[in-house]
């Protein structure tokens, strides 16, 4: 078949697994046609595939039509215009997130230098991202499964800032044993979805993203009240809590920093319009 042909077929199976069945299909062809680029695609549309780069691309098009993310079966996503490499147990990055890193990235450029915490590696798409677009940017990343942070530490070779990062093994704050350790920044997208909506989730996230990474207790708050409560110790006085809330949880949280002492709380919007970004200022 030729890259029109499987592009028209398989992205009709694809619609109602996908909200980009198009773009899926011409990811599957990219890696079943040896990484080349999009463009390679749309200027090659009447190349036949051969007989293993067909098989490939069946093998990996049913594991989508089966629900698997599109970012596990190719093996990288693209966040803040660099590139991660995913695999099962770490958290997919989203363009959700960008904003928050954005936020970041604007309060702390102009600063001399900069020392960030990262709560909750997944991909280490936070912490790289803010140790490329940050000068003189030092930052830790935290997380408490082994499979994300040797994800993270590929990641942060693969995109030059091994040397401004470094991933470390802790749930939250336990791997801090020197309470004089004091970070510019604070910053976590946490566990935010509430027990009783995992199953309520996309097959996609619920049946093959890590379930740690995705449920944040009762009512999906734990986690921010938790950090909030304990970063108040590691952040250095004007030092900034930065936050990615779900879509509804900007209100509660912003209350939970104000009443941990927390001023100067502000909210930013996702490109939905919603409030997705969480801001703090430590006294």
């Amino acid at each position: 078949m030729t890259i029109r042909d499987i592009i028209i077929k398989y992205s009709e199976e694809l619609i109602e697994i996908s909200d980009t069945p198009r773009l899926d299909v011409e990811l599957l062809l990219q890696k079943a046609l040896g990484n080349v680029d999009r463009i390679y695609i749309h200027i090659n549309l009447s190349k036949e595939l051969t007989k293993d780069q067909y098989d490939l691309f069946l093998e990996m098009i049913k594991d989508r039509i089966n629900g698997r993310p599109i970012a596990y079966i190719v093996g990288n996503r693209e966040f803040m215009g660099l590139d991660f490499f995913v695999k099962e147990g770490v958290l997919i990055p989203r363009p959700d997130t960008e904003p928050l890193v954005e936020e970041v990235i604007e309060l702390c450029n102009e600063k001399n230098s900069v020392e960030i915490l990262d709560i909750g590696t997944g991909s280490g798409a936070i912490t790289i991202s803010l140790a490329k677009y940050i000068k003189n940017s030092k930052v830790t990343s935290f997380d408490i499964s082994d499979i994300p942070l040797e994800v993270g530490r590929q990641n942060a070779i693969n995109n030059g800032v091994e040397d401004k990062t470094i991933f470390i093994k802790s749930d939250l704050f336990s791997a801090i044993k020197n309470k004089e350790i004091k970070f510019d920044v604070i910053v976590s997208n946490p566990p935010y979805i509430p027990k009783k909506d995992i199953e309520t989730l996309h097959t996609q996230v619920k049946d093959y993203e890590p379930y740690n990474a995705l449920e944040g207790g009762e009512d999906g708050l734990d986690f921010y009240r938790e950090i909030t409560k304990q970063s108040k110790i590691y952040l250095k006085s004007n030092g900034i809590l930065a936050y990615e809330v779900g879509h509804d949880q900007a209100e509660d949280v912003s209350k939970i920093m104000s009443d941990n002492g927390y001023t100067k709380i502000y909210t930013k919007k996702d490109i939905q319009g919603i409030d997705r970004v969480v801001i703090g200022f430590k006294l």
